[in-house]
């Protein structure tokens, strides 16, 4: 299994894709950093400053929400565990859902209060039952961003509000709302609420993120505003199975803010497209000369079948699979045996290794025995 897994993660290494060229186009953006992903490959359509370190505000939480998730994931946590809220949570300033201290309160509404309300109460009431205390969830912070390869982040705060330090970049948080929507799909069902309310209805929610109600497919994410930081989002949507996101950071205004934003979605969808390299037909099985079977079946890596393209070239895709007439023995699991081309015209636009999915041992000196004896008898 080990020997499997590893040639594995080999092949995935060795797809290659046609590289989408970033800030392709002018887009006319007012903030000072942005970019455009496409979640699925992790393909960066747009990007304009995007490595500039840059205070996040609100959009942090994005973090707190995936630490939060991960704990529910691995059992440690659950929705209806319930929270006894700390004087250090009810105590925090900036957008709240005015927590008191002693309250009660499940982490499903909790999630509820950061995804929808950008509750800093909220969010460090998650973090103190996810880590015990603030100090060490946002050390957990820093270490998931380093294990996302977030280098312009460093966390200070599972908030978002002012502190020295705290910043990170258009890049990095594309990155951990990728993650976050990767790993965690349930989190649309928080993120993609318009209204709700808490405390058996006493107590009403509106989405900070207008353009869940005002851009169509519209999924999330997080909103963020501070002074110094400005108006940020990461906005994602997603349309024909493609879904993008969108991050601006340091915005004039909350409506400049989300004007970008809709620039770059509408960019995205009107000008790219997902597809996959599979084929139509199952691969055939290859032979094998020398072997203890006769064939192998084939198969693709389940990671690396899709690829953004431009819509033009997705009009008029072809599949061109190599492979050899038959294998020598011995083969073995995991092994490339040929390739699967994507193509669009003359453009190759996407390579995939084709995979051996079962070994086949080479043949004893027994059966070639045996085979020779046979062949003998006939021959007679």
């Amino acid at each position: 299994m080990k020997k499997w897994i590893g040639a594995l993660l080999a092949a995935l290494c060795m797809v290659t894709l046609l590289p989408v060229q970033a800030a392709a186009v002018e887009l006319p953006l007012t903030s000072r950093a942005a970019l455009l992903m496409e979640k699925t490959t992790g393909q960066i359509l747009f990007a304009q400053n995007e490595h500039e370190k840059l205070e996040p505000a609100s959009v942090t939480k994005i973090m707190t929400l995936l630490l939060t998730m991960d704990a529910i994931d691995s059992g440690a946590l659950a929705y209806d565990d319930v929270v006894t809220v700390s004087a250090n949570a009810a105590g925090m300033g900036g957008s709240q859902v005015f927590l008191a201290e002693g309250e009660q309160i499940t982490v499903e509404e909790l999630l509820k209060c950061v995804c929808v309300s950008s509750g800093n109460d909220a969010a460090v009431a998650l973090a103190e039952k996810v880590a015990g205390v603030t100090e060490l969830f946002v050390e957990q912070m820093n270490n998931r961003a380093r294990g996302l390869g977030m280098d312009d982040t460093h966390f200070v705060n599972p908030t978002g509000l002012t502190a020295e330090g705290h910043v990170t970049s258009a890049h990095d948080i594309a990155l951990m709302s990728r993650e976050l929507l990767t790993k965690h799909p349930d989190i649309r069902s928080f993120t993609t609420i318009w209204t709700d309310s808490i405390r058996n209805g006493t107590f009403d929610l509106a989405n900070t993120n207008k353009l869940i109600r005002r851009y169509d497919g519209a999924t999330g994410l997080k909103t963020g505003y501070t002074a110094s930081a400005g108006y940020c989002i990461s906005a994602t949507a997603e349309r024909e199975g493609m879904e993008l996101i969108a991050v601006v950071m340091k915005g004039e205004t909350a409506d400049k803010r989300n004007a970008d934003a809709k620039a770059l979605l509408n960019y995205g969808f009107s000008a790219y497209a997902l597809v996959s390299a599979a084929p139509e037909e199952p691969l055939p099985a290859l032979p094998v000369t020398m072997g203890e079977t006769d064939s192998v079946s084939l198969t693709l890596p389940p990671d690396a079948l899709t690829a953004v393209v431009e819509k033009a070239q997705a009009a008029a895709l072809e599949r061109r699979i190599d492979l050899p007439e038959s294998l020598p023995a011995p083969v073995r699991q995991g092994q490339q045996v040929g390739t699967l081309t994507l193509c669009s015209g003359d453009t190759e636009l996407m390579t995939v290794p084709i995979l051996a999915a079962e070994d086949a041992a080479g043949r004893s000196w027994g059966r070639m025995l045996t085979d020779l004896l046979k062949m003998a008898v006939f021959a007679g």
